[in-house]
């Protein structure tokens, strides 16, 4: 697992679908050596004194949650958040964990199952289509949906590794950038965010490329996770504070941490907000408990393949909320090297990923279409109609709550 926190950042959205694979249990009895804590004082007043006591100096806040970003020594992360958490002017204190990505591994439109599907898949290899007999309709129907309405005017922050700037298949669709990891600029140069981007609002019938779910929706390109596909809790809190001053009313999350009150306190401020937060469940294969996803505020979303099965590798379980295709989503990536290139040999401009992170923001776009539909609606309404209006397929009730989103259902 990489070091940073967003599937780690980096890990945890490995296999492209969440921000990190989950660690073992007995790996829950350590912590990654980032060298930063998080502490929320009863009084910030008490700040200094308090963090003086112990040697450490104050530091920023993280996003609107009332933490402070307090710097240690390396390996020291849960000795300083022990004695602190003991201090009665200190409401918590916690390691600042990493985070990663979530991934297992209109030309090109008939590759793009998850928008409509008759049982086909792409092979990205030998270049070809096959059709799967008997099954059918493993997608999303966005196609039908954008009869009613192709979201223009809404805004979804995709909180990740950013958005390339030279891909025109995306790049025209970001309407704010923001870097909240340590990379030196925002231009996303592991491959994700551009990825995970492009499935929710890839400009459609331009004559090039893939079509979003969402086509015309709008991006807020958030990043935070570095050139190496990793970040910290901090990045991701300071992202989301950021998503909803933006104007943002959906915040994709495809990528996985270790839970964090800081967190779920920026979460759970989104959500008051009016936003609907989507996150991916994990890449585990097992039913470990992923985060921001298991936030009660937050649609955790497992991953599908063209026939409707669970991926192999989707993590699972009653707490997930609801399915979309994951495996083999073709969408865009950027047009300069790209880390995922080197490691997976994947296209510059456009090829397949797998994993929930690329089911992630199939649900966001989702989400999106509905708000369109509907301006006027309470976050709470439209979550309710992207989960109730869900195709029934194997595994409701055991590996996810609902069933595989549909978009033609959710907007009508």
């Amino acid at each position: 697992m990489k070091k940073l926190v967003v599937a780690s950042f980096a890990a945890a959205m490995m296999a492209f679908g969440g921000i990190t694979l989950a660690a073992p249990s007995n790996a829950a009895q350590s912590s990654p050596m980032t060298g930063q804590i998080m502490v929320k004082f009863r009084d910030d007043g008490a700040a200094v004194g308090v963090l003086g006591l112990q040697g450490l100096s104050d530091g920023p806040g993280s996003g609107s949650t009332g933490a402070h970003v307090v710097k240690v020594p390396a390996g020291t992360e849960l000795q300083f958040a022990d004695a602190l958490s003991r201090n009665p002017a200190v409401e918590y204190a916690e390691p600042d964990q990493p985070a990663t990505a979530a991934a297992a591994d209109d030309p090109y439109f008939p590759r793009q199952y998850a928008l409509q599907n008759e049982g086909q898949s792409f092979n990205n290899t030998a270049n070809t289509l096959t059709v799967a007999p008997g099954k059918a309709d493993a997608d999303v129907d966005a196609v039908e949906a954008w009869s009613v309405t192709t979201g223009k005017g809404i805004k979804v922050a995709v909180l990740d590794s950013g958005v390339a700037t030279d891909n025109d298949d995306i790049n025209p669709q970001v309407v704010a950038r923001a870097n909240f990891s340590n990379a030196k600029t925002n231009e996303d140069k592991y491959g994700h965010g551009t990825h995970v981007a492009g499935i929710i609002a890839a400009v459609a019938n331009n004559t090039e490329g893939v079509a979003g779910v969402c086509p015309d929706c709008k991006i807020l390109a958030g990043k935070v996770l570095n050139d190496s596909g990793a970040g910290f809790t901090s990045d991701l809190v300071d992202g989301i504070n950021w998503a909803v001053g933006a104007g943002a009313k959906v915040i994709n999350m495809s990528l996985a941490v270790r839970a964090s009150r800081t967190l779920e306190t920026a979460v759970n401020n989104a959500w008051k907000k009016g936003v609907v937060l989507v996150a991916a469940a994990g890449n585990t294969g097992s039913q470990t408990m992923m985060y921001p996803g298991a936030y009660q505020n937050v649609i955790a979303v497992g991953a599908t393949d063209n026939t409707d099965a669970k991926a192999s590798f989707s993590t699972f379980g009653p707490w997930v909320d609801v399915a979309a295709p994951g495996v083999s989503v073709y969408s865009t990536f950027p047009n300069h090297d790209f880390v995922l290139a080197t490691q997976s040999g994947r296209s510059q401009g456009y090829d397949i990923g797998s994993g929930t992170s690329m089911a992630t923001p199939v649900v966001a776009a989702t989400a999106a279409l509905v708000w369109s539909k509907d301006p006027a609606a309470a976050n709470s309404a439209v979550r309710a109609k992207v989960e109730s209006t869900t195709d029934a397929i194997d595994g409701v009730g055991t590996y996810w709550a609902h069933g595989r989103v549909n978009a033609n259902n959710a907007v009508r």
